[in-house]
């Protein structure tokens, strides 16, 4: 080989060395995914308020939109949001459908159907079929003591819809209603349901202990998610990090194991303090480095790989 070869070879695997490293794909981005976040929309003619319990119900100070929502997920590196529909805008779920069209591959949806309409069955598959959403979100905390529609013959009806839909349910729900729960999560084990909050346990109550139990009972059915969110409405100190809420999250933790928990937070921006919440800095540092008994696998579960099958994201 002369030397013009030499160099003329060395020049070309040199070239394609590089052309390989910019055509790899380099380290995946690690999942991150917040499976709490609220939305409501600035346009209010476009899409009004409509508070089902508080009709006069004023706007938050500050703004929650779909676009301050992505703001916030790539300057934090979050991959992906699970919308919830707020209680704001009601049994409307038309805002939330745009913020899905408006950022495509960004957002899941979960929805609010009245509870006590006789056809909930049908508005699920509505909502689903006709727009893309991928569940709904039941909130019987708000009908303590006339909360009877929860298990009742609808209701089935709608979870064995949710089934064929392959819909996911999360419940919004106060301890003393898990056990309606349980009946149609036993009934109906291939629908996926997350337990919102910790099941708001009530750690300021006489007797959390009762509340824990109620919960950790859920564990052994393999269907059920728990979301660990809210933290200064669970907290009794309401101080950050929320230390006096640990012993209760590690019987959760234990009883569900870490691949069944879920991380969220609510609120995007400067709603986040008016509502009371931690930044998105102090929210992520909770689960990654306050909580002593996560391991880093542990992390990773629960900041976005749970999601992600769960959602398949």
């Amino acid at each position: 080989m002369n030397r013009r070869t030499f160099l003329h070879q060395a020049v070309g695997t040199a070239a394609g060395v590089l052309a390989a490293c910019r055509a790899s794909p380099g380290p995946a981005r690690p999942r991150l995914i917040d499976t709490h976040m609220h939305v409501w929309a600035e346009d209010l003619e476009r899409f009004p308020f409509s508070h089902p319990y508080q009709p006069n119900y004023k706007p938050p100070r500050h703004a929650a939109t779909a676009e301050a929502v992505v703001r916030e997920m790539d300057e934090f590196g979050i991959t992906h949001c699970v919308l919830v529909q707020t209680i704001f805008h009601g049994w409307d779920n038309r805002y939330l459908v745009h913020c899905l069209k408006a950022h495509p591959g960004r957002f899941r949806g979960h929805g609010l159907i009245d509870p006590t309409d006789p056809k909930v069955a049908d508005k699920l598959e509505f909502w689903v079929r006709e727009h893309g959403l991928v569940g709904m979100r039941m909130s019987p905390i708000y009908y303590r003591g006339k909360d009877g529609w929860l298990n009742g013959e609808p209701h089935r009806a709608m979870w064995k819809k949710a089934g064929e839909l392959k819909a996911v349910f999360n419940y919004f729900i106060a301890p003393e209603q898990l056990p309606r729960l349980e009946d149609l999560v036993a009934r109906f084990p291939e629908v996926r349901v997350v337990v919102d909050h910790l099941g708001r346990i009530d750690l300021k109550g006489a007797d959390p202990l009762a509340d824990a139990k109620k919960l950790v009972a859920l564990a052994r059915y393999p269907n059920v998610r728990v979301k660990l969110a809210e933290w200064t409405t669970l907290s009794p100190s309401r101080q950050y990090p929320y230390t006096d809420t640990f012993p209760w999250v590690r019987r959760v933790y234990d009883a569900f194991g870490p691949g069944r928990l879920l991380w969220g937070t609510g609120y995007p921006g400067a709603a986040r303090a008016e509502f009371g919440c931690p930044s998105l800095a102090d929210e992520l540092a909770l689960i990654r480095r306050e909580i002593p008994f996560f391991t880093e696998s542990d992390r990773e579960k629960i900041l976005g790989l749970n999601a992600a099958a769960l959602w398949e994201i």
